[in-house]
């Protein structure tokens, strides 16, 4: 009996490790790569904060809900503008222009610290990741960068066994205490980001050290493990007019031993105002997405998922909404100058 409910137990609060993605999907990917990939910390010439909230396929009890704040800074003082944080007066050349992409430089070599805290919560089961990160920058052409970077930090997970219920069976069975229902795990992440003024590609991976969740004494169990996560991510900018640019970026997920997955965006950007965006991801859903940059000081995106999945029998789709804080920002830039 112990080992059929311990079974029930684990199909209910381990089958987001072991048949789908562990570690929390974002429509705005291309709003906050820095999400995915450590390489791009410190990217941008002031101090980028950003926090977001997702709440996936609402109408679904137990349904992933997502929160987010994300911190990260440049630093250095060998910049071609002087020191990190380091721009022409005013904000300089737009940068969705054409001439600011024929003026471009690669940066020069510098640091960037940042730190990271995620909370992602899908029916009984609570997971924090809280990272801090670091990258170097350098400029290994005239117009391309490249940038290496770390995350590291720690997990918590919980399994709130409270909510797990079993119809006719006693769920006070002593499997339910015997369960290591709240753990800290290490957390390690990698990622290598290169970008010139028109494209960017890059590679990561999360979650880097395998470990076993909600382990118990009663019974041995070794199937329920974190996995690692690799993400291959790519964009261009296309102009379409001086001031108006199009840009196609794609991600490609692999996590075993699902199958691969892909998301496809296309942003359709009008100066440094405001972009307005579609997404696909396949199997899983179309959405719409829209962004304002209201000031030097804050910018906001939303995107509404129409799910495409069997899910939308019970689901009304996914909100997800993004706001930004550009802090030191002494020469007022509106938008992104290196990440778009």
């Amino acid at each position: 009996m112990k080992r059929i409910l311990y079974a029930i137990i684990f199909l209910a609060a381990g089958a987001q490790f072991a048949v789908a993605q562990q570690r929390p999907q974002y429509t705005q990917y291309i709003f906050n790569n820095y999400l995915l990939n450590p390489a791009l910390t410190g990217i941008e010439n002031y101090t980028d904060l950003k926090a977001g909230y997702r709440s996936q396929w609402t109408g679904l009890e137990g349904a992933p809900v997502t929160g987010y704040l994300t911190v990260t800074a440049p630093i250095g003082d060998n910049f071609l503008q002087g020191d990190a944080t380091a721009s022409p007066a005013n904000g300089g050349i737009n940068p969705s222009s054409r001439l600011y992409t024929q003026q471009y430089q690669a940066a020069e070599p510098h640091h960037g610290i940042g730190f990271t805290l995620v909370s992602d919560k899908t029916g009984p089961i609570t997971q924090t990741n809280i990272d801090a990160t670091y990258a170097y920058h350098l400029g290994i052409t005239s117009s391309l960068n490249l940038a290496v970077g770390v995350s590291a930090g720690v997990s918590h997970n919980v399994l709130n066994t409270s909510q797990l219920h079993f119809g006719g069976v006693d769920d006070s069975d002593p499997v339910l205490y015997n369960i290591n229902n709240n753990q800290w795990k290490p957390d390690l992440g990698l990622g290598v980001w290169a970008y010139a003024s028109n494209y960017f590609f890059g590679v990561s991976v999360q979650q880097l050290l395998p470990q076993s969740l909600y382990t118990t004494t009663s019974v041995s169990v070794t199937q329920n493990k974190t996995v690692p996560h690799y993400f291959f991510t790519a964009g261009t900018k296309l102009f379409l007019s001086d001031d108006v640019t199009l840009i196609p970026s794609v991600l490609v997920k692999v996590i075993q031993p699902v199958p691969t997955t892909f998301d496809v965006n296309m942003k359709l950007s009008f100066a440094d105002k405001f972009w307005l965006g579609g997404s696909y991801r396949r199997n899983d859903s179309f959405a719409a997405l829209v962004g304002f940059n209201l000031s030097s000081f804050i910018n906001v995106g939303y995107s509404y998922d129409f799910t495409t999945s069997a899910l939308n029998t019970v689901s009304n789709g996914s909100h997800e909404i993004v706001i930004g804080i550009l802090l030191n920002n002494r020469y007022k830039v509106t938008c992104p100058q290196h990440t778009f």
